[in-house]
This record gives C-alpha cells, structure tokens and sequence, in this order.
C-alpha cells in the first residue's frame, strides 16, 4: 500500500517486465488494456470505498477477510467486487514472468507432490477449475498458514479469502474474457494451456513461504 495524505491507500503492483514482456503468450495490447484499465479502475474504486468506509488503513487481506465488519452494504458490496478485483490481479500480474522459472521447487514441490500425485496432476486440476467456471472468474491453488494446499474456482472478483476458506491463493489463473479474449477469442483452454508457460514459480515459492513461514 501507499501512503498518501495521511491515509494508507491501495496500490497496484508494479510490473517488473513492459507492456510486451509476457509475448507471446499475452499480447501487448491485452497488458495494457487489463493492468493499465481494468486493473487500475478496481484500484482506483477500492481506494474511493475503503476511504469512505473508513477501513482504508487496513491490509488487503484482512480487509476482505472480514467484509461483514462494513456495514454499509454498498459500500460493502464495493470492497468486496473492486477489492477482490485489486487484489486477484495484484497476485495474477506479480506472478507471471517470461524468466522461465516455470517449474516448482524445494518444499512447495514436494506439498504439491505430496497433495496432488505431481506438478503435471496439479496443472490438469486447474485447467479443469479454470475451464469450468461458468463465465467471468479465477482458478486458485492456495495455502493455509499450516502449508495445506487447496484448489478451487470463484465467480467473479470473489476469491478464497473473501469466501471465507482460511486460504490464501498464491496461484491465480484470471479467466474473465478481458483477459484471453483480444488473441485466444473464445478459445479459453488455449489461453490457460500458454498461461502454465508464464506462471513464475519462483515467486509463486516466495508467496508459499510468506503465508507459511517456511
């Protein structure tokens, strides 16, 4: 988050790669449309209702953790859409890199191993969650602070922690058409088979470790 006049204000993550970074698997004008508009108006309306709401200071997680604590329903209503909005493409833009980090490792591998049969097993029981979600949504692989794993889908901006789970998503697969649909059209299984090309698992691991304590 950041500070600006006095009041902790919601950022969006700063992209280490340009606009053209994720090519071929995402195209230039798809970046610049989804994290330069989409993702920038959810932000921009989380700040205006969490100000309002007078829950601006309050970490992201924690605030979607516990929704019902504003009790306002509009205003609740628009956390929860444009907060799991900025939320969801915070951890979905900060985890796809073209560095070719693309496999698992150390204890993450071994959980996913230990949970799913192998890494090949947990990338076909996201592709099942991902193509399965009847229109705009997420696939998610996420993890409990006792380092059990767990995957699922949600409808529009919900996500894990706003449903309410005790799991955080360390994976996010954006299957909203925004997101595919200006070089795959309505080909979504193409956009989620190129997508495990771009998923950086070296930060995905990093994420792993932070809710963990690994």
């Amino acid at each position: 988050m950041l500070r600006k006049g006095g009041l902790d204000m919601f950022e969006q993550v700063k992209l280490d790669y340009g606009n053209d970074g994720l090519e071929p698997v995402i195209d230039t004008a798809t970046v610049e449309t989804h994290y330069g508009k989409h993702h920038a108006l959810y932000t921009k309306n989380l700040n205006d209702a969490a100000e309002k709401a007078g829950v601006a200071d309050k970490d992201i997680e924690k605030l979607l953790a516990s929704l019902d604590d504003v009790k306002d329903e509009a205003l609740r209503k628009a956390i929860r859409n444009n907060g799991g909005g900025y939320y969801n493409h915070n951890l979905y833009f900060s985890t796809l890199s073209s560095a070719g980090n693309n496999v698992p490792e150390g204890e993450l591998k071994d959980k996913i191993d230990a949970k799913f049969g192998s890494f090949d097993k947990l990338k076909e029981e996201l592709t099942t969650l991902a193509l399965g979600q009847f229109g705009s949504g997420w696939a998610w692989l996420s993890v409990n602070p006792a380092g059990e794993l767990m995957t699922s889908n949600s409808p529009n901006q919900d996500n894990p922690i706003s449903e309410g789970t005790g799991f955080i998503p360390i994976v996010a697969i954006d299957v909203w058409e925004h997101a595919y649909y200006l070089k795959y059209k309505n080909l979504r299984a193409d956009y989620v088979a190129k997508l495990f090309d771009i998923l950086d698992w070296k930060k995905i691991g990093e994420n792993y470790k932070r809710i963990t304590g690994a």
